[in-house]
């Protein structure tokens, strides 16, 4: 590995030319007519996506900058590929480094709100034993971490940057949590360098994908399994097209995203509105309409629809063989909305603890079920210090 071992600051400071031309895009944006069919089975309807984007247009990014900036981030190249990240030191000493990985579509903002949580728990009602540092990377392809470099960008590709940056940022030893792509990389870290990873937390899944299975496993499943195992079929007959579309055209994506805030905006709110608990709840009053705004407009700011498509779809290896367990202590907390298997998962990993959440929280659960996710990584790592 060819590398530049240099460790930056990094503050975001976006053109006031960029936002001026966000602003007058999203003034002037011209939209479809409605569909005959006009609900969230053909995306977001009409009347929805006017009134969302006529409030983007009244976001102050500025306000968002400075908060953002308040942040410690660091940019660092690594192979060649720049690669942001927010690094936060906790005030307690022994504090456990935790390495907090995003997915699509989300970004580093995912995790701001847990910060001080993590980083402080006496100043939030915890105890010291429980304070982490905190790097939240953006994966290579989002946000700051680009322009994207390289053609292979595997679960495992990432899981190598990683343990570089943490390198870099002076851990030797670290946990590991991570949702989505994230819990689909954070094994990867484990497997390669075990001795290296205190343990493996993920929220819904760490990577295994079971559409179907022989009826002697049917049958020994549980009425949770078997209608995560529903869910899972319905997924595939009627949603898939989107991970058809990013893992065989991210060019596509990528120019489509970039000439218009519209398009972006609509195409990973289609997935937040989807994947958020209860479904039928508009996303903004579930993530906050702060969160939509800011986490599109760094999708736009940075012109990355097409390089995370990239990233999360087109390169992944999430197919095939089975990998090899690494050993690592493995927790998995699933909510309302994700459908992992507990038999599935434990094929590869070294599962040794298993929640289920019912009837609350979806697949954004640093945004929409902070307090049990914190609570749940805490008791997690508390066994493994």
């Amino acid at each position: 590995m060819t590398t530049n071992e240099t460790v930056h600051p990094f503050r975001i400071d976006i053109p006031e030319s960029a936002v001026a031309d966000l602003r007058h895009r999203l003034a002037n944006a011209r939209f479809a007519d409605p569909l005959p069919v006009d609900d969230r089975s053909a995306g977001i309807p009409a009347a929805e996506l006017e009134t969302l984007i006529s409030h983007w247009a009244d976001h102050d990014w500025r306000a968002t900058e400075a908060r953002l900036n308040a942040v410690p981030q660091i940019l660092t190249m690594i192979d060649g590929q720049n690669i942001h990240a927010v690094h936060v030191r906790s005030p307690h000493a022994d504090a456990t480094p935790l390495l907090l990985m995003h997915g699509w579509p989300g970004s580093f903002l995912e995790f701001e709100a847990m910060i001080g949580p993590l980083t402080d728990p006496v100043a939030h009602g915890g105890d010291a034993s429980d304070a982490f540092d905190v790097v939240i990377p953006s994966h290579p392809g989002f946000g700051f971490s680009t322009p994207l470099v390289g053609r292979d960008w595997k679960r495992s590709d990432i899981a190598v940057v990683m343990l570089e940056l943490m390198t870099r940022l002076g851990y030797e030893r670290f946990a590991v949590q991570g949702g989505d792509m994230g819990a689909g990389v954070a094994p990867e870290i484990g497997r390669l360098a075990p001795d290296r990873v205190i343990g493996v937390h993920a929220n819904g899944s760490l990577g295994s994908f079971v559409g179907q299975v022989d009826d002697e496993t049917a049958a020994a499943l549980t009425p949770l399994e078997q209608d995560r195992l529903r869910r899972v079929g319905e997924f595939m007959q009627k949603e898939f097209g989107y991970i058809a579309i990013q893992s065989t055209r991210p060019g596509v994506i990528g120019a489509m995203t970039s000439d218009s805030p519209v398009a972006q905006f609509a195409w990973i709110h289609d997935k937040l509105q989807a994947w958020t608990h209860p479904a039928e709840t508009p996303a903004a009053d579930i993530l906050g309409e702060r969160f939509l705004f800011d986490n599109a407009s760094l999708y736009w700011f940075t012109a990355t629809g097409g390089s995370a498509a990239y990233v999360g779809y087109a390169q992944d290896a999430g197919w095939g063989a089975v990998p090899t367990s690494s050993g690592v202590p493995t927790a998995v907390i699933v909510f309302a909305h994700d459908v992992g298997l507990r038999f599935a998962e434990e094929k590869a990993n070294n599962i040794v603890r298993w929640t289920d959440v019912e009837g609350r929280g979806g697949h954004f659960a640093a945004l929409e079920e902070p307090d049990v996710l914190l609570a749940d990584i805490r008791d997690f790592f508390r066994s493994l210090r």
